[in-house]
Protein backbone atom coordinates (compact mmCIF):
# COMPACT_ATOMS: atom_id res chain seq x y z
CA UNK A 1 0.00 0.00 0.00
CA UNK A 2 1.28 3.43 -1.05
CA UNK A 3 1.47 5.77 2.00
CA UNK A 4 0.36 9.41 1.46
CA UNK A 5 3.65 11.32 2.26
CA UNK A 6 7.15 11.64 1.10
CA UNK A 7 10.08 12.68 3.25
CA UNK A 8 13.39 14.58 0.83
CA UNK A 9 16.39 14.26 2.42
CA UNK A 10 18.89 16.76 0.57
CA UNK A 11 21.92 18.78 0.30
CA UNK A 12 24.08 20.66 -2.26
CA UNK A 13 27.57 22.42 -1.42
CA UNK A 14 27.35 25.04 -3.99
CA UNK A 15 27.64 29.34 -3.78
CA UNK A 16 24.75 31.14 -3.14
CA UNK A 17 24.80 34.86 -3.62
CA UNK A 18 22.63 36.82 -1.04
CA UNK A 19 22.53 33.89 0.87
CA UNK A 20 20.04 35.28 3.83
CA UNK A 21 17.51 36.14 1.40
CA UNK A 22 17.74 33.36 -0.63
CA UNK A 23 16.63 31.66 2.53
CA UNK A 24 13.55 34.18 3.30
CA UNK A 25 12.14 33.34 -0.20
CA UNK A 26 12.73 29.92 -0.19
CA UNK A 27 10.75 30.13 2.73
CA UNK A 28 8.03 31.73 1.56
CA UNK A 29 8.29 29.34 -1.39
CA UNK A 30 8.24 26.03 0.72
CA UNK A 31 5.21 27.28 2.69
CA UNK A 32 3.28 28.39 -0.36
CA UNK A 33 3.05 24.77 -1.53
CA UNK A 34 2.52 23.25 1.66
CA UNK A 35 5.87 21.19 2.84
CA UNK A 36 6.76 21.44 5.97
CA UNK A 37 10.71 20.89 7.33
CA UNK A 38 13.68 22.30 8.08
CA UNK A 39 16.43 23.37 5.92
CA UNK A 40 19.68 25.30 6.40
CA UNK A 41 21.04 27.78 3.83
CA UNK A 42 24.27 29.44 3.79
CA UNK A 43 26.55 30.77 1.13
CA UNK A 44 28.24 27.86 1.40
CA UNK A 45 25.02 25.71 0.14
CA UNK A 46 21.93 24.32 1.10
CA UNK A 47 20.95 21.36 3.33
CA UNK A 48 17.43 20.02 4.68
CA UNK A 49 14.60 17.71 5.22
CA UNK A 50 10.69 18.26 4.28
CA UNK A 51 7.97 16.16 4.22
CA UNK A 52 4.84 16.70 1.94
CA UNK A 53 2.02 15.27 -0.43
CA UNK A 54 3.36 13.82 -3.34
CA UNK A 55 2.11 16.60 -5.53
CA UNK A 56 3.95 19.03 -2.99
CA UNK A 57 7.41 17.04 -2.59
CA UNK A 58 7.03 16.63 -6.74
CA UNK A 59 6.77 20.56 -7.52
CA UNK A 60 9.52 21.26 -4.85
CA UNK A 61 12.06 18.57 -6.33
CA UNK A 62 10.81 19.81 -9.54
CA UNK A 63 11.41 23.44 -8.94
CA UNK A 64 15.11 23.18 -7.63
CA UNK A 65 16.42 21.09 -10.66
CA UNK A 66 14.89 23.78 -12.33
CA UNK A 67 17.68 26.32 -11.10
CA UNK A 68 21.05 25.73 -12.48
CA UNK A 69 22.89 25.84 -9.20
CA UNK A 70 20.89 22.86 -8.21
CA UNK A 71 20.39 20.67 -11.06
CA UNK A 72 22.33 18.12 -9.82
CA UNK A 73 20.88 17.46 -6.82
CA UNK A 74 20.23 13.87 -5.87
CA UNK A 75 16.97 13.81 -2.99
CA UNK A 76 16.70 10.61 -1.17
CA UNK A 77 12.96 9.72 -0.91
CA UNK A 78 10.95 8.05 2.25
CA UNK A 79 6.95 7.17 1.75
CA UNK A 80 5.42 7.44 5.07
CA UNK A 81 2.48 8.07 6.67
CA UNK A 82 2.09 11.44 8.23
CA UNK A 83 4.53 14.44 8.31
CA UNK A 84 7.75 14.30 9.52
CA UNK A 85 7.60 18.55 10.78
CA UNK A 86 4.65 19.82 12.22
CA UNK A 87 6.55 23.31 10.83
CA UNK A 88 8.21 24.73 8.52
CA UNK A 89 11.61 26.46 8.57
CA UNK A 90 14.22 27.78 6.43
CA UNK A 91 17.30 29.72 8.27
CA UNK A 92 20.37 31.50 7.21
CA UNK A 93 23.38 29.97 8.95
CA UNK A 94 27.45 30.83 8.38
CA UNK A 95 28.20 27.34 7.61
CA UNK A 96 26.01 24.34 6.81
CA UNK A 97 27.69 22.28 9.21
CA UNK A 98 30.66 23.46 11.27
CA UNK A 99 33.38 21.27 12.62
CA UNK A 100 34.62 24.59 14.91
CA UNK A 101 37.99 24.87 12.24
CA UNK A 102 39.97 28.17 12.21
CA UNK A 103 39.90 27.54 8.34
CA UNK A 104 37.10 25.90 6.66
CA UNK A 105 36.91 22.74 4.47
CA UNK A 106 35.72 23.77 1.57
CA UNK A 107 34.30 20.46 -0.16
CA UNK A 108 34.27 21.54 -4.04
CA UNK A 109 37.80 21.96 -3.28
CA UNK A 110 38.98 19.19 -1.05
CA UNK A 111 37.09 15.98 0.29
CA UNK A 112 37.72 12.15 0.65
CA UNK A 113 37.27 9.83 -2.52
CA UNK A 114 33.53 9.18 -3.06
CA UNK A 115 32.72 5.21 -2.21
CA UNK A 116 29.23 3.66 -3.94
CA UNK A 117 27.58 1.36 -1.44
CA UNK A 118 29.40 -1.96 -3.18
CA UNK A 119 32.67 0.06 -2.83
CA UNK A 120 31.81 1.26 1.02
CA UNK A 121 30.53 -2.31 1.91
CA UNK A 122 33.83 -3.86 0.92
CA UNK A 123 36.01 -1.90 2.40
CA UNK A 124 33.83 -2.74 5.67
CA UNK A 125 34.57 -6.40 5.11
CA UNK A 126 38.80 -5.45 4.86
CA UNK A 127 40.56 -5.70 8.24
CA UNK A 128 43.14 -2.97 7.33
CA UNK A 129 40.75 -0.40 6.60
CA UNK A 130 39.62 1.64 9.39
CA UNK A 131 35.80 2.92 9.31
CA UNK A 132 34.74 5.85 11.13
CA UNK A 133 31.42 7.19 12.06
CA UNK A 134 31.23 11.06 11.73
CA UNK A 135 27.81 11.56 13.59
CA UNK A 136 27.59 11.81 17.35
CA UNK A 137 27.64 9.19 19.86
CA UNK A 138 23.60 9.15 20.38
CA UNK A 139 23.43 8.16 17.15
CA UNK A 140 25.66 5.71 16.78
CA UNK A 141 24.83 3.87 19.80
CA UNK A 142 20.96 3.87 18.06
CA UNK A 143 22.35 1.93 14.95
CA UNK A 144 26.16 2.09 12.99
CA UNK A 145 27.83 -0.41 10.76
CA UNK A 146 29.56 -3.66 11.85
CA UNK A 147 33.48 -2.82 13.16
CA UNK A 148 33.39 1.00 13.04
CA UNK A 149 34.43 3.14 15.30
CA UNK A 150 32.99 5.59 17.19
CA UNK A 151 34.07 8.54 18.30
CA UNK A 152 33.36 9.81 21.94
CA UNK A 153 31.76 13.22 20.74
CA UNK A 154 28.26 15.05 21.27
CA UNK A 155 28.84 17.19 18.57
CA UNK A 156 30.29 17.29 15.55
CA UNK A 157 32.77 20.17 15.92
CA UNK A 158 34.43 17.78 18.34
CA UNK A 159 35.31 15.63 15.96
CA UNK A 160 38.77 17.32 14.80
CA UNK A 161 40.00 17.42 18.26
CA UNK A 162 39.09 13.61 19.04
CA UNK A 163 40.74 12.37 16.12
CA UNK A 164 43.94 14.19 16.89
CA UNK A 165 44.07 12.97 20.31
CA UNK A 166 43.86 8.95 18.79
CA UNK A 167 45.71 10.37 15.52
CA UNK A 168 48.14 7.56 15.95
CA UNK A 169 45.68 5.13 15.79
CA UNK A 170 43.93 5.78 12.36
CA UNK A 171 47.35 7.89 10.33
CA UNK A 172 48.96 5.02 8.75
CA UNK A 173 45.78 3.00 7.78
CA UNK A 174 43.23 3.84 4.58
CA UNK A 175 40.31 5.43 6.58
CA UNK A 176 36.67 5.66 5.28
CA UNK A 177 33.81 7.46 7.06
CA UNK A 178 30.02 7.76 6.66
CA UNK A 179 27.22 9.50 8.33
CA UNK A 180 23.79 10.27 7.27
CA UNK A 181 22.91 11.71 4.38
CA UNK A 182 26.42 12.34 3.59
CA UNK A 183 27.12 16.01 4.30
CA UNK A 184 29.03 16.05 7.11
CA UNK A 185 31.42 13.33 6.03
CA UNK A 186 32.30 16.04 2.51
CA UNK A 187 33.61 18.69 5.21
CA UNK A 188 35.21 15.69 7.83
CA UNK A 189 36.80 13.62 4.75
CA UNK A 190 38.58 17.05 3.32
CA UNK A 191 39.32 17.85 6.93
CA UNK A 192 41.08 14.54 6.96
CA UNK A 193 43.09 14.60 3.77
CA UNK A 194 44.50 18.14 4.81
CA UNK A 195 45.53 16.74 8.08
CA UNK A 196 47.57 14.28 6.36
CA UNK A 197 45.80 11.38 6.55
CA UNK A 198 46.84 9.50 2.68
CA UNK A 199 44.24 7.14 1.72
CA UNK A 200 40.50 8.85 3.04
CA UNK A 201 36.99 7.60 1.49
CA UNK A 202 33.27 8.79 2.33
CA UNK A 203 30.31 6.99 1.97
CA UNK A 204 28.72 8.75 -1.13
CA UNK A 205 24.84 10.01 -0.14
CA UNK A 206 25.22 8.43 3.07
CA UNK A 207 23.65 5.51 5.64
CA UNK A 208 20.59 6.99 3.73
CA UNK A 209 21.77 5.79 -0.02
CA UNK A 210 23.29 2.53 1.17
CA UNK A 211 20.14 1.54 2.59
CA UNK A 212 18.33 1.66 -0.35
CA UNK A 213 21.04 0.48 -2.69
CA UNK A 214 19.21 -2.31 -4.64
CA UNK A 215 22.68 -4.70 -3.95
CA UNK A 216 23.62 -4.26 -0.73
CA UNK A 217 20.07 -3.61 0.96
CA UNK A 218 21.48 -2.32 4.15
CA UNK A 219 23.94 -5.40 4.84
CA UNK A 220 26.45 -4.92 7.75
CA UNK A 221 24.59 -1.97 9.42
CA UNK A 222 22.95 -2.71 12.87
CA UNK A 223 20.32 -0.87 14.47
CA UNK A 224 18.32 2.22 13.14
CA UNK A 225 19.41 5.43 11.73
CA UNK A 226 18.47 8.37 13.81
CA UNK A 227 17.01 11.09 11.84
CA UNK A 228 16.81 15.07 13.09
CA UNK A 229 12.50 14.86 13.06
CA UNK A 230 9.30 13.28 14.41
CA UNK A 231 10.11 9.65 13.27
CA UNK A 232 13.34 9.70 15.07
CA UNK A 233 14.43 6.45 13.53
CA UNK A 234 14.43 4.33 10.18
CA UNK A 235 15.15 1.13 8.83
CA UNK A 236 18.26 0.51 7.08
CA UNK A 237 19.43 -3.13 6.95
CA UNK A 238 16.74 -5.17 4.39
CA UNK A 239 17.77 -8.67 4.84
CA UNK A 240 17.91 -8.98 8.96
CA UNK A 241 17.41 -6.35 12.08
CA UNK A 242 19.37 -6.13 15.00
CA UNK A 243 19.09 -4.38 17.81
CA UNK A 244 22.10 -2.84 19.22
CA UNK A 245 20.61 0.18 21.58
CA UNK A 246 20.73 0.00 25.26
CA UNK A 247 18.47 1.19 27.79
CA UNK A 248 20.17 4.21 29.47
CA UNK A 249 19.23 2.37 33.11
CA UNK A 250 19.49 -1.33 33.14
CA UNK A 251 20.94 -2.11 29.76
CA UNK A 252 18.53 -4.05 27.93
CA UNK A 253 18.18 -3.84 24.06
CA UNK A 254 16.40 -0.85 23.72
CA UNK A 255 15.64 1.61 20.64
CA UNK A 256 13.15 4.25 21.90
CA UNK A 257 14.67 7.85 22.30
CA UNK A 258 13.48 10.62 24.49
CA UNK A 259 15.29 13.65 25.86
CA UNK A 260 16.67 14.04 29.80
CA UNK A 261 13.40 15.58 31.41
CA UNK A 262 15.64 18.70 32.40
CA UNK A 263 16.02 20.88 30.34
CA UNK A 264 19.53 22.52 30.91
CA UNK A 265 20.55 18.87 30.13
CA UNK A 266 18.54 17.53 27.73
CA UNK A 267 21.04 14.55 26.74
CA UNK A 268 19.18 11.88 24.57
CA UNK A 269 19.07 8.75 26.21
CA UNK A 270 17.44 5.51 25.11
CA UNK A 271 14.67 3.79 27.21
CA UNK A 272 11.88 2.33 27.99
CA UNK A 273 8.30 3.85 28.62
CA UNK A 274 8.69 1.69 32.65
CA UNK A 275 11.93 3.10 33.40
CA UNK A 276 11.05 6.73 32.02
CA UNK A 277 8.85 6.65 34.29
CA UNK A 278 10.96 5.12 36.85
CA UNK A 279 13.56 7.61 36.71
CA UNK A 280 11.57 10.40 36.16
CA UNK A 281 13.17 10.69 32.77
CA UNK A 282 16.15 12.36 34.49
CA UNK A 283 19.48 10.81 33.05
CA UNK A 284 20.86 11.29 36.86
CA UNK A 285 19.75 12.17 40.55
CA UNK A 286 20.66 15.59 39.49
CA UNK A 287 18.08 15.76 36.34
CA UNK A 288 15.76 13.88 38.69
CA UNK A 289 15.41 16.23 41.08
CA UNK A 290 15.83 19.20 39.12
CA UNK A 291 13.13 22.16 39.43
CA UNK A 292 11.80 22.35 36.32
CA UNK A 293 12.11 18.28 35.18
CA UNK A 294 9.35 18.11 32.27
CA UNK A 295 8.56 14.83 32.90
CA UNK A 296 7.46 15.90 36.37
CA UNK A 297 5.45 18.87 35.29
CA UNK A 298 3.76 16.95 32.39
CA UNK A 299 2.47 14.48 34.30
CA UNK A 300 1.56 16.70 37.12
CA UNK A 301 3.53 15.03 39.63
CA UNK A 302 2.92 16.03 43.17
CA UNK A 303 5.99 16.79 45.49
CA UNK A 304 4.92 13.56 47.64
CA UNK A 305 5.24 11.84 44.78
CA UNK A 306 8.11 12.60 43.66
CA UNK A 307 9.46 11.96 46.80
CA UNK A 308 8.11 8.01 47.12
CA UNK A 309 9.76 7.31 43.16
CA UNK A 310 13.19 8.61 44.44
CA UNK A 311 12.74 6.84 47.28
CA UNK A 312 12.33 3.38 45.71
CA UNK A 313 15.43 4.42 43.47
CA UNK A 314 16.84 5.07 47.52
CA UNK A 315 17.48 8.66 46.71
CA UNK A 316 15.78 11.55 47.71
CA UNK A 317 15.06 15.64 47.18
Amino acid sequence: MSKDIRVLLYYQYVPIENAEQFAKEHLAFCKEIGLKGRILVAEEGINGTLSGTFEATERYMEAMHGDVRFAEMVFKVDEENQNAFEKMFVRFRPELVSLNLEEDINPLEITGAYLSPKEFREALLDDEVVVIDARNDYEYDLGHFRGAVRPDIRSFRELPQWIRDNKEKFMEKRVVTYCTGGIRCEKFSGWLVREGFKDVGQLHGGIATYGKDPEVQGDLWDGKMYVFDSRISVQINQKEHVIVGRDWFDGTPCERYVNCGNPKCNRQMMTSEENEAKFLRGCSHECRVAPDNRYVIENGLSEEEVRERLAVLGESL
